[in-house]
């Protein structure tokens, strides 16, 4: 079993839009309505979309492979490219989406990992995100991840608001 972790360039794009639609339309397809589904995923993962995110210097991408397959992909965001304003000593992870054939393999844990790399290299004191709140399995994740709940702000799946719990890692560097 090999696990390697790469950065994700512009080169990538139609991979990441492709990891990009699986992994999110495996995870919450059976929770939302087709058409919010699709409304979603046409906006959040078109081709412009996700060129303007890989250009912006605040964010980077990642992705993981399994036995030199694709598997998912991290993204994390500082300063500006943050979806909250939380100050320049975070680090947002507003994305680890692993494909449902290489869940609990503890790719998500890798990503995770690679994030707190990032966050301790760039010097920053948290790392927070937002989850779904019916996304029990990542909730939980995160909980045993050592990120607590702090807040809550508004998601929009199409036209429907949901909820996603912001959750909080403080930490101080080894």
């Amino acid at each position: 079993m090999t696990v390697i972790i790469k950065e994700c360039t512009r080169e990538d794009l139609r991979q990441l839009q492709q990891i990009s639609v699986e992994t999110f339309n495996d995870t919450f397809k059976d929770q939302n309505s087709p058409e919010n589904m699709k409304a979603y995923l046409e906006k959040a993962f078109n081709t412009k979309q996700l060129e303007k995110e890989l250009s912006n210097i605040s964010s980077e991408f990642y992705f993981i492979l399994f036995n030199e397959e694709l598997a998912g992909y991290l993204k994390v965001n500082r300063n500006d490219a943050q979806c909250e304003k939380m100050g320049d000593e975070s680090l947002e992870i507003e994305r680890i989406y692993i494909s449902s054939k290489y869940q609990r393999k503890g790719l998500g844990k890798n990503l995770f990992n690679k994030a707190m790399e990032i966050a301790i290299r760039q010097n920053k004191k948290k790392i927070w995100l937002g989850v779904w709140e019916k996304n029990v399995d990542a909730i939980n994740f995160y909980k045993k991840m050592g990120f607590v709940q702090t807040g809550a702000h508004s998601f929009y799946m199409g036209d429907e608001e949901q909820i996603d719990f912001i959750m909080t890692k403080t930490f101080i560097e080894p």
